[in-house]
């Protein structure tokens, strides 16, 4: 397994997306990260962590806090929207294939909500299946036990020193990490193949079941038929109820309970209809009598106005006639002089004169009116005005009858309406009524459903006995194949019993070995520790001292107890082939300096293909980045604002004469 890069995006210290390649170089594993105190470092561990397990990870800085409060306190407090994200790129072998990963978990705040989103690629495609199943996934992957032997804080290993909390650790990695517990799974599936190909008494077991589906199906029988007369009295009550019912409702209506409740919606229509008739009244009064609509009534006078006025306009166009043939006359005739003889020049003058005789008639009208242009305009519109009223007023008096008409019923009707006191007692028994027919048809409803439910059950009691008869026929052929199963399958087992203490016991001494030569290689003082044994029940560790006696760890120092701690994991990564890479935070914390030097140049070059190292200034400082540098494949600094208590990446390490950029 090799992780590639990791993304951070307003996680925790880390403002806005910060970017971090992790792939090593040939014969450089290691990935130096430093920091100062509350830089980001574990933080940084926990991101690799939580992108993996979600709500799993056991992530330093959570605590007892559930997983949605470490959610929210991981958004950055500067994010704006309240957003953050860790994404994950790594690849492993499976099955001879190289396949690549890449884990996209993201998560919002909005108010109170929180809402968290998984994302899995694939060789670069997005699979939903492993996005919904990744938490069984990854076990497949990467176990949690097994991750926390490779994920670790160098400070917080100490008590794997300790025997008894050793134990399950070591348990753990031998079961998962060496594939101890693989034999363990195929003991317990045969033993599961076993258990289901019990014969014995499966005939008997059978017929049991047969005779018990029969049992069912006369039970159920009663209980049906008892259900069905139980269905058709409650039929019988509520017809009766009903009838009783009608009865009361005719004698209600005939009382008038009708009007009695519709009282109510009678009052309210009788108001509405006198507000609308006396609205009606006041327009035909204040607005339609008061216009232009009385003028109707002197229509003949209208017309002899009409008539005057029209002379008159005659007459002034005469007057200005007269004046112009006046003038033109006398010009014509100037003109005529003496070219014509005076016989036909007399009679022009004559004919002339006759026609402004004529047309001085026509002038002379008295002018009586002298109406104006606008008021002629206005006379000649008053038909249409007066016809629009009219029918205006019309419609009022139609609606203003039709309002009335509706009023007088609605008076009608309020007065047939029975006071309370006359029809309290049908009212009291028309509820009482209702009532009881209302329970009788919740109660014909309940019994119905109770039948339907019996007849479901005796057919799924038949089909269920079909299914019995066939599964016995069925059975009986089967008895003879699942013998020889039973009889293989025990075989195997014994096999797989032998099989799996031989390759606890091959582990257990391969690691044995392996721890202390890790630990020898590591410890500053030699033949501190000469031996080691690893309980193969137990999985107790117990050192022995170089007088051959069993040496108490709390004798350690608690350097020494770190390097054993350190040893143990390093043994266990060792014995499996060291596949996996490892992640160690406060590498070399309560070490001295000649464990100091140790554990850079033999422990962490050589603790897997891949090493992320996060340290602070007074743990890998210049003279230890000296020895460490032929095996750096890259190196970044995690530097903090105080100001703003954010986080940004730089490359290169160093806070003292010696800086390294890889």
């Amino acid at each position: 397994m090799l992780l590639h890069e990791i993304t951070l995006e307003n996680f925790g210290a880390y403002r806005g997306k910060q970017v971090l390649s992790l792939n090593p170089k040939p014969g450089k594993p290691i990935i130096l990260i430093g920091g100062l105190n509350g830089c980001g470092k574990t933080t940084l561990l926990d991101a690799i962590q939580l992108a993996l397990y979600g709500s799993r990870a056991r992530c330093s800085g959570r605590g007892n806090r559930s997983y949605d409060a470490f959610l929210r306190d991981s958004v950055n407090r500067q994010a704006m929207p309240k957003q953050a994200g860790v994404k994950l790129w790594f690849s492993t072998t499976i099955e001879g294939e190289q396949r690549h990963y890449r884990i996209e978990r993201t998560w919002s705040i909005t108010g109170k909500t929180l809402r968290e989103s998984l994302a899995i690629f694939v060789n670069g495609e997005h699979d939903k299946t492993v996005s919904e199943t990744w938490a069984n996934y990854v076990e497949d992957l990467l176990p949690l036990e097994v991750a926390s032997l490779f994920f670790f804080d160098g400070e917080k290993i100490e008590s794997l020193a300790d025997p008894e909390r050793a134990a399950p650790v070591i348990e753990s990695a031998v079961q998962s990490l060496l594939g101890v517990s693989t034999v363990e799974q195929l003991r317990t599936d045969l033993l599961a193949l076993q258990r289901r190909q019990k014969v014995g008494r499966e005939d008997k077991a059978a017929l049991d079941v047969i005779h018990a589906i029969e049992a069912q199906l006369e039970e159920n029988e009663v209980a049906r038929a008892d259900a069905y007369q139980r269905v058709a009295s409650a039929k019988a009550g509520l017809l009766h109820g009903k009838k009783e019912l009608k009865a009361i409702d005719a004698a209600f209506a005939k009382e008038g309970g009708d009007l009695f409740r519709r009282r109510a919606e009678l009052e309210a229509r009788s108001a509405h209809v006198k507000n609308r008739l006396e609205a009606v009244t006041a327009t035909l009064a204040n607005t339609v009598a008061a216009g232009p609509l009385p003028l109707l009534l002197l229509k003949g006078q209208l017309e002899a106005l009409r008539v005057q006025v029209a002379r008159e306009e005659d007459a002034v166009r005469a007057e200005q006639l007269l004046d112009a043939l006046h003038r033109r006359d006398k010009e014509i005739l100037s003109l005529l002089g003496s070219s014509i003889p005076e016989a036909q020049f007399e009679q022009i003058a004559q004919f002339m004169e006759e026609d402004r005789a004529q047309r001085a008639g026509d002038a002379s009208l008295p002018r009586v009116i002298q109406m104006s242009a606008t008021g002629i305009q206005q006379l000649g519109s008053l038909d249409q005005v007066a016809e629009t009223e009219s029918q205006r007023a019309e419609e009022l008096l139609n609606e203003s009858g039709e309002l009335r008409a509706q009023l007088d019923g609605l008076d009608r009707q309020l007065a047939g309406v029975p006071e309370e006191d006359a029809i309290a007692d049908l009212i009291a028994r028309q509820d009482k009524v209702r009532r009881r027919v209302d329970d009788l048809e919740r109660e014909l409803r309940a019994t119905e459903e109770a039948y339907a439910a019996r007849v479901r059950e005796q057919a799924q009691l038949e089909a269920t006995r079909e299914k019995a008869y066939a599964k016995r026929a069925k059975g009986l052929a089967e008895i003879e194949h699942r013998s020889r199963v039973v009889s293989y399958s025990n075989r195997a087992r014994n096999t797989l019993d032998k099989f799996g203490e031989l390759l606890l016991q091959r582990h257990i001494s391969r690691l044995e070995v392996a721890v202390l030569d890790s630990f020898n290689r590591l410890m500053r003082k030699d033949g501190l520790v000469k031996d080691l044994r690893i309980d193969t029940g137990k999985f107790t560790l117990t050192l022995v001292g170089a007088d051959g006696e069993d040496l108490n760890p709390a004798r350690l120092s608690a350097g020494e107890r770190q390097l054993l701690a350190v040893s143990l994991l390093w043994g266990l990564a060792r014995v499996a082939g060291n596949r996996l890479p490892s992640v160690i935070d406060t590498p070399l914390g309560r070490l001295d300096s000649r464990h100091r030097q140790n554990l850079v140049e033999r422990y962490f070059p050589q603790a897997s293909h891949q090493v992320l190292l996060l340290s602070t200034d007074e743990e890998i400082d210049d003279e230890l980045l000296k020895r460490l540098i032929p095996s750096i494949a890259q190196t970044y600094t995690l530097v903090h604002n105080d100001t703003t208590f954010t986080t940004t990446i730089e490359r290169g390490y160093g806070w003292g004469k010696t800086r390294y950029v890889a």
